[in-house]
């Protein structure tokens, strides 16, 4: 829908500077998003590290004309002439007033989900089920903040025909204001778990909370056998209808009957205000049994009668979460997302292709589907995807449908090739003629978009570490959260990011806007720089013949001693280089590198005062036991020296030279001693320092049954006959090995990994290439799939076994071991 800037203006109460009159059809929240500058109003939302106030100027000259703003900037008329500034208390609260009075403007039904887990599965589902039948717009993605939410409901317009949005939350006070955006009119609570239960006092507080939600809901959706919920539910004199879901009471509104497991298949019995029906779902695990339960609650609800939705369940497609990057055949890069096709998770995707800082020069190309059920005239649908796609710089598209075949004429690239299936697609020269593209796949699984993915990605070792993206920005923002709002932050990629891969991680550091990151060798820089990184970097270890290398790629160096120190300047003035800025390290008490804090400082200070070449841009020194409490009294005088010594520095030198001492643990232990900058190293791979517990878990290594072979007891397993069977055991050769970093010594029983969740010890010695498991008491079958490390078993468990630390584990995993990274 569109909205004449004054109407915009009038709803959110906002006063208005500047007279051009201009219509609103996009919002945007985030300068690297923007697509439609005309049509775009930009909220210049604050927070504690950013403002965006700071990209008027940028979004000015690239088209933007409507700004929501908490100031007016200076001089509107002389540098913004044509611009409409709409001024406000507060950005956020404008963004969503205006999303509120957007859904003002509709009457048809509102899903409103709520829950610790399950949101978007539910969500996706229940788009799957009813998209058929009904035009069905939903959040994108996990789109269930503060800010997520509004952007959801914005998404409302004239096709829509039902809503279906979620509502996250993380404490007390959040559920209201995303209650009157949505304005639900059924509203779902698909499972109370322990997410964000340090923000609440108990479980009822949290249930109350999330209970907002359904407010003046006409119809409420829940669990009636947690009796948590159904304690809060009694007190909360709900007017509505309760379409209670239960294992247990019949008299529930729908009550499943039974639940029988096949190998492949789960068959709900059920009985639904009175009438019995049934559905089988083409899964077997809890979570989407019980999924399953919510959605056929609901969609029995809007009428769909019971015969369509066993048809339909039957028909459920796996909800992938996430948006994987690969590497792809023949130089190309393969961005996967490939589970459902809409207009609106096709611009978040584009715009996520869009956002990479990859190769310059490679052609970028979208590979997409048909897209059904959008509602859309296909004229009109097809312009919209081709201007998207201009606009995210696309310059191909291979379109794969009839549909999309016929609107051909409608879309404009610079190459465009249409085919009427997959298979008329993969036989085509189009097919064979990918090379060196960033790739984006995009498509219903209808179409058989997975066989696509499969022979469009490099065909590897079975054995892969998945690098979940996502896991890795929430704890960013965790050790964000816990920082002073002006304190700046270092992130480590060194070891080529801890083992996760430097450069996919550096891209995801990048766009969100943290200050430095570090690596250990100018190698690792120049790297990072070859792929489109522009971030400051720091280099933490320096070498002698790499100081070309430093200058060419604006990396900076840390400098640790005289030798150094002198190398450098002379290098530097021989390229005719001044100013160029180094990071000064302090030796406090960890001996391994750095000057003396007592006996350097003034040399060190003279001599840079005696040269133009260099310029100290921080100085820094390392904490020896921050993760420990023992080591306190050590890290006191560790402290007192650095800021003696770093302050002597600083009071040399006019220009502000940040201070940082603070490694992950000490960001959380040590806040007073924030300082400037803070370092952040293992805690943003997901391993808490000082607990050794996982935060949100980065990396998992996966890898698969080859082979199982039935041993009979008192034989032996592997080289040198290290273990002898102590019963007839059924073992599993797995394809990774010492050569994969699967250290040896966890062979012989000494520590486990995962069949289908449950423990597999390893047998005998781990080989260079494959690693021998017991799966006796283990339902399995080659093909399976095995879990090294990861959510379920956590890398301190082998670190543990192994008398070392994650650091060695994680850095370990060898090259030739394909990481896939992904987005959920």
């Amino acid at each position: 829908m569109t909205y004449s800037i004054e109407r915009v203006a009038t709803l959110m109460g906002a006063h208005r500077f500047g007279g051009c009159e201009t219509e609103v059809r996009f919002i945007l929240t985030d300068s690297r998003s923007l697509c439609f500058p005309e049509e775009t109003l930009f909220f210049a939302l604050r927070s504690a590290r950013n403002d965006g106030h700071r990209y008027i100027p940028e979004l000015y000259a690239r088209g933007v004309r409507n700004f929501v703003v908490e100031r007016v900037p200076e001089e509107t008329a002389e540098r913004y002439p044509e611009a409409n500034f709409l001024q406000v208390l507060s950005t956020r609260k404008a963004l969503q007033r205006l999303a509120e009075r957007h859904r003002d403007e509709f009457t048809i039904p509102v899903v409103g989900i709520t829950g610790s887990n399950g949101k978007t599965m539910v969500k996706e589902w229940l788009y799957q089920l009813l998209s058929p039948g009904m035009v069905v717009t939903r959040s994108p993605r996990s789109y269930n903040s503060q800010i997520g939410v509004p952007l959801s409901v914005w998404l409302l317009n004239r096709h829509s025909e039902i809503g279906v949005f979620e509502a996250g939350i993380s404490q007390k006070g959040e559920m209201r204001t995303l209650r009157d955006i949505i304005q639900p009119t059924i509203a779902v609570l698909t499972n109370l778990g322990t997410a964000h239960q340090e923000n609440f006092a108990s479980q009822e507080e949290k249930c109350r909370e999330k209970l907002r939600l359904f407010k003046d809901a006409d119809v409420m959706v829940y669990n009636a056998d947690d009796e948590t919920v159904t304690a809060v539910m009694g007190e909360q004199h709900f007017k509505g209808e309760t379409l209670a879901w239960s294992r247990k009471d019949p008299s529930a509104a729908f009550f499943i009957e039974q639940t029988e497991k096949g190998e492949t298949r789960t068959r709900v019995s059920y009985i639904y205000k009175g009438e019995a029906g049934s559905y089988e779902l083409p899964f077997i695990d809890e979570a989407s049994t019980v999924n399953s339960f919510v959605c056929a609650a609901i969609c029995l609800h809007l009428g769909l009668e019971a015969d369509v939705l066993a048809q339909r369940m039957a028909r459920l497609e796996p909800v992938a979460m996430r948006l994987e990057v690969k590497e792809g055949q023949k130089g190309c890069t393969l961005i996967n997302d490939s589970y459902n096709s809409d207009i609106n998770s096709l611009d978040i995707a584009l715009d996520f292709m869009n956002r990479r800082p990859d190769h310059q020069g490679r052609l970028r190309t979208l590979i997409l589907s048909d897209i059904q059920q959008s509602g859309i005239p296909a004229a009109r649908l097809y312009t919209e995807v081709s201007a998207l796609a201009q606009k995210r710089g696309v310059e191909k598209i291979i379109g794969i449908g009839t549909a999309i075949t016929a609107a051909r004429k409608h879309i404009d690239v610079k190459e465009a090739h249409f085919f009427r299936s997959v298979d008329d697609f993969i036989r085509s020269e189009a097919f064979h003629d990918l090379h060196d593209e960033v790739i984006l796949l995009k498509g219903a699984r209808s179409f058989g978009f997975d066989r696509l993915a499969e022979l469009l990605v490099r065909k590897v070792h079975e054995t892969t570490l998945e690098v979940n993206l996502t896991a890795l920005v929430d704890n960013l923002n965790h050790y964000r959260s816990l920082m002073k709002p002006r304190t700046k932050l270092v992130c480590m990629i060194k070891a080529d990011g801890y083992g996760a891969g430097a450069v996919e991680i550096a891209k995801t550091l990048q766009d969100h806007r943290v200050d430095y990151l570090a690596v250990a060798v100018a190698d690792e820089g120049a790297t990072l720089r070859r792929n489109g990184i522009t971030s400051n970097i720091i280099v933490m270890n320096p070498e002698m013949t790499a100081f070309k290398t430093l200058f060419d790629h604006d990396l900076e160096p840390e400098v640790y001693s005289f030798r150094l120190l002198e190398a450098l300047i002379r290098a530097a003035e021989r390229e005719g280089i001044t100013g160029f800025p180094v990071h000064i390290k302090l030796d406090t008490g960890m001996h391994r590198l750095g000057f003396h804090p007592e006996d350097d400082i003034d040399r060190l200070i003279a001599r840079l005062h005696n040269q133009n070449a260099l310029i100290p841009r921080s100085v820094f020194s390392h904490f020896v036991g921050a993760d420990d409490d023992a080591f306190d009294a050590f890290s006191d005088l560790q402290f007192s020296r650095f800021d003696r010594a770093s302050r002597l520095i600083q009071s040399a030198f006019e220009h502000r030279i940040l201070r940082h001492i603070d490694n992950s643990a000490g960001i959380e232990h040590f806040p007073q001693r924030q300082l400037d900058m803070c370092r952040l190293g293992l805690g943003l791979y997901g391993i808490d320092p000082r607990t050794g517990k996982t935060l949100h878990n980065v990396c998992t290594l996966r890898t698969t049954i080859l082979q199982l072979r039935r041993v009979k007891a008192g034989e032996t397993v592997g080289y040198s006959r290290r273990e002898r069977l102590e019963r007839d055991s059924l073992i599993a050769a797995i394809p990774i090995g010492y050569a994969d970093g699967l250290n040896r010594h966890l062979g012989n029983r000494r520590c486990h990994c995962l069949v289908n969740g449950l423990p597999a010890p390893y047998v005998g010695n781990i080989c260079m290439d494959v690693a021998m498991i017991d799966v006796t008491d283990i339902a399995c079958r080659e093909g399976d799939r095995v879990e090294i490390f990861g959510d379920a078993l956590p890398v301190t468990t082998l670190s543990a076994a192994l008398d070392t630390i994650p650091y060695e584990v994680l850095t370990g995993i060898s090259n030739r071991v394909n990481r896939v990274y992904f987005q959920d």
